[in-house]
């Protein structure tokens, strides 16, 4: 793989390939008239397959928030001020998914329309987004990658295209996770009476709980439909896609404050993560290691390293990438 032509918005991706029409050229015969020269062709942005994959995951995040009120999915159930998801009593199973699926899809749009909009500015050719379905609860979707060669720009166009996914997809994210738990209500939960996949919370829903309700009495939890839901998973992707390694978000970010310094960073980070995983058991994200592993820890020169951020960029980018902290969580998904 050739990282360089690989710009990975999403660890939930895989491994779409830069594609790019060829360009025509004509030989040059040494001795004798030159031969003719074919017009190059044009480079296309992939129209049919973005908007196939799209309406996928429409779908696919439709039938996730569908389905999963079948069960009882909680929140930080060994918090013991844990995060109820409401079932299927108060909403039909249909207009849950509506919901779910249309907030999670505004979080991911915004999300991609950050990059994109920013490589627009900077006239970094990118392709358009690469929504992934999966139509399998309790999430419904792998994320969104953008295509872009990541040494077309200079260093200041790297950083505001990396930064801006991630802040334009936090807006939303954040407006769903205040509604969705300014909405929510107590509720006792009885003993051993939950089953099903438990969410870990981030210390950002915490806070945000804790503003609404205070501080819960044992055995108690807050309900919290699929809105809050949809925020939860924004945190997640936000999260994940901010790690400063190789061509993620984060990485992009990073390589913009700390130029090839951010090589060695991103590799012990990586190899921190993988200690990490293997001491606790956390098999679950074996998958994103290997991704992570694959994709390489190093970050491609853009075509000039040595433009500067100036000083709002620099304060700018280290609170993102310390946003890590608050959103994400070790163990978001247990079954």
């Amino acid at each position: 793989m050739n990282d360089d032509k690989h710009y990975h918005d999403s660890v939930f991706s895989g491994d779409p390939r830069w594609v790019q029409e060829p360009i025509i050229v004509a030989a040059v015969v040494p001795e004798g008239p030159i031969a003719p020269t074919a017009p190059p062709r044009v480079m296309r942005r992939r129209i049919w397959l973005p908007v196939g994959l799209f309406a996928g995951t429409c779908i696919s995040t439709f039938l996730a928030g569908s389905h999963v009120y079948d069960v009882l999915f909680s929140v930080g159930l060994a918090t013991g001020a844990a995060i109820q998801l409401v079932g299927g009593v108060v909403l039909d199973y249909w207009q849950t998914g509506l919901v779910y699926g249309l907030s999670v899809m505004t979080i991911l749009v915004c999300h991609e329309a950050g990059h994109f909009l920013q490589t627009r500015r900077y006239g970094v050719y990118a392709s358009l987004p690469f929504f992934l379905p999966w139509p399998v609860p309790p999430i419904g979707t792998l994320g969104a990658v953008i295509l872009m060669d990541s040494r077309a720009g200079d260093r200041k166009a790297l950083f505001d295209i990396g930064i801006s996914g991630p802040l334009a997809g936090l807006v939303p994210t954040l407006i769903f996770c205040v509604l969705g738990i300014w909405s929510a209500e107590p509720r006792f939960l009885p003993p051993h009476g939950s089953h099903g996949w438990q969410f870990g919370e981030p210390l950002l829903f915490k806070f945000l709980e804790w503003l609404k309700f205070g501080s819960l009495a044992d055995g108690y939890t807050i309900q919290i439909g699929p809105m809050g839901f949809a925020g939860w998973v924004g945190l997640l992707i936000t999260s994940l896609n901010l790690l400063p390694i190789g061509q993620l978000d984060g990485g992009h970010i990073l390589y913009g404050l700390l130029r090839r310094r951010a090589h060695a960073v991103a590799t012990f980070l990586l190899l921190a993560a993988i200690v990490a995983v293997v001491a606790t058991g956390c098999y679950e994200w074996t998958l994103m290691l290997f991704l992570l592993v694959l994709m390489g820890p190093k970050h491609p020169p853009t075509a000039n390293d040595n433009v500067p951020l100036g000083a709002w960029r620099t304060v700018l980018g280290w609170l993102t990438l310390a946003f890590i902290f608050v959103g994400f969580t070790p163990r978001p998904i247990i079954f």
